[in-house]
Protein backbone atom coordinates (compact mmCIF):
# COMPACT_ATOMS: atom_id res chain seq x y z
CA UNK A 1 0.00 0.00 0.00
CA UNK A 2 3.23 2.51 0.97
CA UNK A 3 4.76 1.62 -2.64
CA UNK A 4 1.18 2.15 -4.30
CA UNK A 5 0.86 5.60 -2.58
CA UNK A 6 4.14 6.58 -3.17
CA UNK A 7 3.67 5.91 -6.49
CA UNK A 8 1.10 8.08 -6.94
CA UNK A 9 2.71 11.00 -4.90
CA UNK A 10 5.38 10.70 -8.03
CA UNK A 11 3.09 11.19 -10.57
CA UNK A 12 1.17 13.57 -9.17
CA UNK A 13 4.38 15.66 -8.51
CA UNK A 14 5.91 15.34 -11.91
CA UNK A 15 2.17 16.31 -13.60
CA UNK A 16 2.59 19.02 -11.16
CA UNK A 17 6.20 20.44 -12.48
CA UNK A 18 4.77 19.50 -16.13
CA UNK A 19 2.34 22.21 -15.45
CA UNK A 20 4.18 24.57 -13.30
CA UNK A 21 7.01 24.16 -16.82
CA UNK A 22 4.06 25.09 -19.20
CA UNK A 23 3.28 28.36 -17.11
CA UNK A 24 6.26 29.62 -17.05
CA UNK A 25 7.59 29.25 -20.04
CA UNK A 26 9.81 30.11 -21.96
CA UNK A 27 12.21 31.02 -18.68
CA UNK A 28 14.69 31.84 -20.55
CA UNK A 29 16.66 33.13 -23.98
CA UNK A 30 14.48 31.16 -26.88
CA UNK A 31 16.92 30.72 -29.94
CA UNK A 32 15.37 31.33 -34.00
CA UNK A 33 18.36 29.29 -36.55
CA UNK A 34 18.27 31.49 -39.46
CA UNK A 35 20.36 29.41 -41.95
CA UNK A 36 21.87 32.10 -44.21
CA UNK A 37 24.39 34.57 -43.34
CA UNK A 38 23.45 37.80 -41.27
CA UNK A 39 22.02 40.66 -43.39
CA UNK A 40 20.03 38.82 -45.70
CA UNK A 41 16.42 38.77 -45.75
CA UNK A 42 15.99 36.03 -43.60
CA UNK A 43 18.53 37.09 -40.84
CA UNK A 44 16.01 40.35 -41.15
CA UNK A 45 12.48 38.82 -40.89
CA UNK A 46 13.54 36.91 -37.77
CA UNK A 47 15.12 39.78 -35.86
CA UNK A 48 12.19 41.47 -36.51
CA UNK A 49 9.67 39.09 -35.53
CA UNK A 50 12.33 38.09 -32.61
CA UNK A 51 12.05 41.72 -31.11
CA UNK A 52 8.42 41.95 -31.05
CA UNK A 53 8.12 38.29 -30.19
CA UNK A 54 10.62 39.40 -26.63
CA UNK A 55 7.52 42.19 -25.72
CA UNK A 56 4.93 39.59 -25.57
CA UNK A 57 6.94 37.06 -24.35
CA UNK A 58 9.24 38.34 -21.87
CA UNK A 59 12.09 36.58 -23.06
CA UNK A 60 14.94 37.23 -25.72
CA UNK A 61 14.92 35.77 -29.17
CA UNK A 62 18.16 35.35 -30.27
CA UNK A 63 19.05 34.95 -33.65
CA UNK A 64 21.90 32.51 -34.76
CA UNK A 65 23.39 32.48 -38.04
CA UNK A 66 24.41 28.89 -39.16
CA UNK A 67 24.55 29.41 -43.08
CA UNK A 68 26.21 26.64 -45.11
CA UNK A 69 25.05 24.17 -48.25
CA UNK A 70 21.68 26.27 -49.12
CA UNK A 71 20.70 26.83 -45.73
CA UNK A 72 20.47 22.94 -45.21
CA UNK A 73 23.12 23.57 -42.55
CA UNK A 74 21.29 25.45 -40.45
CA UNK A 75 18.26 23.45 -40.81
CA UNK A 76 20.10 20.23 -39.39
CA UNK A 77 21.43 22.11 -36.46
CA UNK A 78 17.63 23.25 -35.39
CA UNK A 79 15.97 19.31 -36.03
CA UNK A 80 18.79 17.63 -33.81
CA UNK A 81 18.27 20.32 -31.00
CA UNK A 82 16.69 19.27 -28.01
CA UNK A 83 12.57 19.17 -28.44
CA UNK A 84 12.41 21.79 -25.45
CA UNK A 85 10.48 24.90 -27.37
CA UNK A 86 14.01 26.81 -26.68
CA UNK A 87 15.14 26.16 -30.84
CA UNK A 88 12.78 27.72 -33.49
CA UNK A 89 14.19 26.63 -37.02
CA UNK A 90 13.33 29.78 -39.77
CA UNK A 91 13.34 28.68 -43.35
CA UNK A 92 11.70 29.20 -46.76
CA UNK A 93 10.41 27.32 -50.12
CA UNK A 94 14.10 26.86 -50.29
CA UNK A 95 15.09 25.55 -47.24
CA UNK A 96 12.47 23.69 -46.23
CA UNK A 97 11.41 22.38 -49.79
CA UNK A 98 13.97 22.53 -52.19
CA UNK A 99 16.65 21.32 -50.21
CA UNK A 100 14.69 17.87 -49.84
CA UNK A 101 14.74 17.31 -53.61
CA UNK A 102 18.49 18.31 -53.78
CA UNK A 103 20.84 17.46 -50.78
CA UNK A 104 21.07 14.01 -48.96
CA UNK A 105 19.39 15.38 -46.30
CA UNK A 106 19.71 13.30 -42.72
CA UNK A 107 16.67 13.91 -41.76
CA UNK A 108 12.56 14.55 -43.27
CA UNK A 109 12.14 17.94 -44.08
CA UNK A 110 8.35 16.76 -43.30
CA UNK A 111 7.94 15.05 -40.30
CA UNK A 112 11.14 15.71 -38.62
CA UNK A 113 9.87 19.42 -37.59
CA UNK A 114 6.75 20.31 -36.42
CA UNK A 115 5.02 23.64 -37.92
CA UNK A 116 4.84 26.46 -36.14
CA UNK A 117 3.65 29.44 -38.06
CA UNK A 118 3.32 30.81 -42.07
CA UNK A 119 5.09 34.25 -42.13
CA UNK A 120 5.36 36.78 -44.65
CA UNK A 121 6.30 36.24 -48.78
CA UNK A 122 7.55 38.06 -51.39
CA UNK A 123 8.15 37.98 -55.00
CA UNK A 124 11.32 37.48 -56.78
CA UNK A 125 13.11 40.18 -58.16
CA UNK A 126 15.46 40.64 -61.02
CA UNK A 127 18.67 43.54 -60.24
CA UNK A 128 21.58 44.03 -61.78
CA UNK A 129 25.24 46.01 -61.12
CA UNK A 130 24.58 49.61 -62.75
CA UNK A 131 27.16 49.11 -64.90
CA UNK A 132 25.52 46.63 -67.09
CA UNK A 133 24.22 48.51 -70.06
CA UNK A 134 20.64 47.36 -69.70
CA UNK A 135 17.48 49.61 -69.09
CA UNK A 136 14.65 47.36 -69.34
CA UNK A 137 14.27 43.26 -68.99
CA UNK A 138 14.51 43.16 -72.66
CA UNK A 139 17.56 45.12 -73.05
CA UNK A 140 19.00 42.80 -69.88
CA UNK A 141 18.00 39.73 -71.68
CA UNK A 142 19.43 40.56 -75.16
CA UNK A 143 22.64 41.13 -73.02
CA UNK A 144 22.77 38.31 -70.77
CA UNK A 145 22.34 35.95 -74.11
CA UNK A 146 25.31 37.95 -75.86
CA UNK A 147 27.85 37.54 -72.71
CA UNK A 148 26.08 34.35 -71.32
CA UNK A 149 29.76 32.67 -70.82
CA UNK A 150 30.83 35.34 -69.12
CA UNK A 151 27.79 36.46 -66.53
CA UNK A 152 27.71 36.07 -63.21
CA UNK A 153 24.53 35.23 -61.21
CA UNK A 154 24.83 35.13 -57.57
CA UNK A 155 23.03 32.78 -55.54
CA UNK A 156 22.62 31.42 -51.36
CA UNK A 157 23.88 28.32 -52.63
CA UNK A 158 22.54 25.60 -54.47
CA UNK A 159 18.71 25.30 -53.96
CA UNK A 160 18.53 28.26 -52.70
CA UNK A 161 15.62 30.42 -53.63
CA UNK A 162 17.97 32.43 -55.60
CA UNK A 163 19.31 29.53 -57.51
CA UNK A 164 15.98 28.28 -58.71
CA UNK A 165 14.26 31.71 -59.07
CA UNK A 166 17.49 31.75 -61.42
CA UNK A 167 17.16 28.35 -62.92
CA UNK A 168 13.60 28.97 -63.51
CA UNK A 169 14.50 32.59 -65.48
CA UNK A 170 16.97 30.28 -67.56
CA UNK A 171 14.26 27.73 -68.37
CA UNK A 172 11.88 30.69 -69.47
CA UNK A 173 14.54 32.97 -71.41
CA UNK A 174 16.81 30.01 -73.22
CA UNK A 175 19.79 31.34 -70.97
CA UNK A 176 22.40 29.43 -69.98
CA UNK A 177 24.01 31.52 -66.49
CA UNK A 178 27.38 31.31 -64.60
CA UNK A 179 26.26 30.93 -60.83
CA UNK A 180 28.66 31.94 -57.91
CA UNK A 181 27.39 30.90 -54.45
CA UNK A 182 27.75 32.78 -51.60
CA UNK A 183 26.66 31.94 -47.76
CA UNK A 184 23.36 33.99 -48.16
CA UNK A 185 22.04 36.66 -50.39
CA UNK A 186 23.00 39.59 -48.15
CA UNK A 187 27.03 38.44 -49.14
CA UNK A 188 25.68 38.13 -52.98
CA UNK A 189 24.28 41.62 -52.40
CA UNK A 190 27.35 43.31 -51.50
CA UNK A 191 29.31 42.16 -54.18
CA UNK A 192 26.24 43.12 -56.23
CA UNK A 193 26.89 46.50 -55.20
CA UNK A 194 30.51 46.54 -55.78
CA UNK A 195 30.04 45.05 -59.14
CA UNK A 196 31.98 41.73 -58.52
CA UNK A 197 28.83 39.57 -60.17
CA UNK A 198 26.31 40.96 -62.40
CA UNK A 199 22.86 39.57 -61.77
CA UNK A 200 20.49 38.28 -58.95
CA UNK A 201 17.47 37.13 -59.13
CA UNK A 202 16.67 38.12 -55.45
CA UNK A 203 13.87 38.19 -53.02
CA UNK A 204 12.54 41.63 -52.92
CA UNK A 205 12.53 42.31 -49.19
CA UNK A 206 16.74 41.70 -49.87
CA UNK A 207 16.77 44.27 -53.15
CA UNK A 208 14.58 46.83 -51.94
CA UNK A 209 16.75 48.70 -49.79
CA UNK A 210 19.50 49.39 -52.75
CA UNK A 211 16.76 49.61 -55.65
CA UNK A 212 15.56 52.52 -53.22
CA UNK A 213 19.29 54.19 -52.73
CA UNK A 214 20.14 53.57 -56.44
CA UNK A 215 22.84 51.01 -56.05
CA UNK A 216 21.59 48.34 -58.14
CA UNK A 217 18.74 48.53 -61.00
CA UNK A 218 15.61 46.32 -61.41
CA UNK A 219 13.94 45.11 -64.25
CA UNK A 220 10.83 42.95 -63.29
CA UNK A 221 9.22 41.13 -60.17
CA UNK A 222 8.09 37.54 -60.82
CA UNK A 223 4.74 38.44 -60.02
CA UNK A 224 1.02 39.61 -61.68
CA UNK A 225 0.79 42.32 -59.75
CA UNK A 226 2.69 45.61 -59.36
CA UNK A 227 3.79 46.15 -55.34
CA UNK A 228 2.79 48.78 -53.13
CA UNK A 229 6.08 49.20 -52.07
CA UNK A 230 7.88 49.76 -55.45
CA UNK A 231 4.93 50.49 -58.01
CA UNK A 232 8.00 51.77 -60.52
CA UNK A 233 9.08 48.50 -61.05
CA UNK A 234 6.95 46.44 -63.43
CA UNK A 235 5.65 42.86 -63.29
CA UNK A 236 7.32 40.17 -65.23
CA UNK A 237 4.14 40.15 -67.61
CA UNK A 238 4.39 44.04 -68.35
CA UNK A 239 8.14 43.57 -68.89
CA UNK A 240 8.11 40.88 -71.47
CA UNK A 241 8.19 38.05 -70.02
CA UNK A 242 4.79 36.08 -69.60
CA UNK A 243 4.17 33.47 -67.14
CA UNK A 244 7.79 34.58 -64.74
CA UNK A 245 5.79 33.58 -61.77
CA UNK A 246 7.05 32.85 -58.16
CA UNK A 247 6.47 33.62 -54.71
CA UNK A 248 9.20 32.86 -51.55
CA UNK A 249 7.55 32.04 -48.55
CA UNK A 250 9.06 31.90 -45.05
CA UNK A 251 8.00 30.11 -42.27
CA UNK A 252 8.87 28.81 -38.78
CA UNK A 253 9.67 25.15 -37.54
CA UNK A 254 10.11 23.80 -34.48
CA UNK A 255 11.87 20.37 -33.93
CA UNK A 256 9.52 16.95 -33.39
CA UNK A 257 8.19 16.41 -30.29
CA UNK A 258 8.22 20.23 -28.99
CA UNK A 259 5.89 20.63 -26.17
CA UNK A 260 2.10 21.60 -27.54
CA UNK A 261 2.07 24.58 -25.17
CA UNK A 262 5.12 26.01 -25.87
CA UNK A 263 4.07 25.81 -29.50
CA UNK A 264 0.32 27.23 -28.74
CA UNK A 265 2.58 30.09 -26.74
CA UNK A 266 4.81 31.15 -29.71
CA UNK A 267 2.36 30.73 -32.54
CA UNK A 268 0.25 33.18 -30.22
CA UNK A 269 3.52 35.83 -30.57
CA UNK A 270 4.26 35.40 -34.00
CA UNK A 271 0.10 36.39 -34.82
CA UNK A 272 0.44 38.92 -32.26
CA UNK A 273 3.44 40.35 -34.03
CA UNK A 274 2.17 40.20 -37.30
CA UNK A 275 -0.96 42.15 -36.14
CA UNK A 276 1.66 44.96 -34.60
CA UNK A 277 1.31 47.79 -36.75
CA UNK A 278 5.04 48.68 -36.55
CA UNK A 279 5.72 45.30 -37.73
CA UNK A 280 3.40 45.72 -40.17
CA UNK A 281 5.25 49.03 -41.63
CA UNK A 282 8.35 47.49 -41.99
CA UNK A 283 7.23 44.41 -43.73
CA UNK A 284 5.56 46.83 -46.23
CA UNK A 285 8.85 48.60 -46.69
CA UNK A 286 10.62 45.42 -47.37
CA UNK A 287 7.54 44.32 -49.81
CA UNK A 288 6.40 41.36 -47.76
CA UNK A 289 2.78 40.50 -47.81
CA UNK A 290 1.43 38.77 -44.28
CA UNK A 291 -0.88 36.18 -44.99
CA UNK A 292 -3.92 35.93 -43.82
CA UNK A 293 -4.92 35.54 -40.24
CA UNK A 294 -6.62 31.95 -41.17
CA UNK A 295 -2.98 30.65 -42.40
CA UNK A 296 -0.95 31.72 -39.60
CA UNK A 297 -1.68 28.55 -37.49
CA UNK A 298 0.63 25.75 -37.09
CA UNK A 299 -2.05 23.40 -38.43
CA UNK A 300 -1.88 25.77 -41.88
CA UNK A 301 1.48 25.81 -42.43
CA UNK A 302 1.73 22.00 -41.83
CA UNK A 303 -1.01 21.73 -44.97
CA UNK A 304 1.11 24.07 -47.13
CA UNK A 305 4.16 22.96 -46.64
CA UNK A 306 3.26 19.76 -47.77
CA UNK A 307 1.12 21.12 -50.64
CA UNK A 308 4.70 22.59 -52.10
CA UNK A 309 7.13 20.09 -51.48
CA UNK A 310 4.44 17.84 -53.97
CA UNK A 311 4.50 20.54 -56.18
CA UNK A 312 7.89 21.54 -56.36
CA UNK A 313 10.50 18.38 -55.70
CA UNK A 314 9.28 17.02 -59.35
CA UNK A 315 10.14 20.03 -60.67
CA UNK A 316 13.72 20.97 -58.82
CA UNK A 317 14.49 17.05 -59.32
CA UNK A 318 13.37 17.78 -63.27
CA UNK A 319 16.44 20.34 -62.77
CA UNK A 320 19.11 17.80 -61.80
CA UNK A 321 20.47 20.50 -59.92
CA UNK A 322 23.30 19.50 -57.99
CA UNK A 323 24.64 20.11 -54.20
CA UNK A 324 27.64 22.31 -53.36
Amino acid sequence: MNKLFSAVVSVVALAGVASANAQTYPSRPVTIVVPFAAGGPSDAVARILGERMRTTLGQTFLVENVAGAGGSLGVTRAVRAPADGYTISYGHLGTHVFNGAIYPLQYDLLTDLEPLALLPSNPMVVVSKNAAPAKTLQELIAWLKANQDKVTAGTAGAGSGSHVAGVYFEKVTGLRLQYVPYRGTGPAMNDLVGGQIDIIVDQVSNSMPQIRAGTIRAYAISDTKRLAAAPDIPTADEAGLPGFHMTLWNGLWVPKGTPKDAIAKLNAAVVEAMADPAVRRRFDDLGLEIPPREQQTPEALGAWHKAEAAKWWPIVRAANIKPE
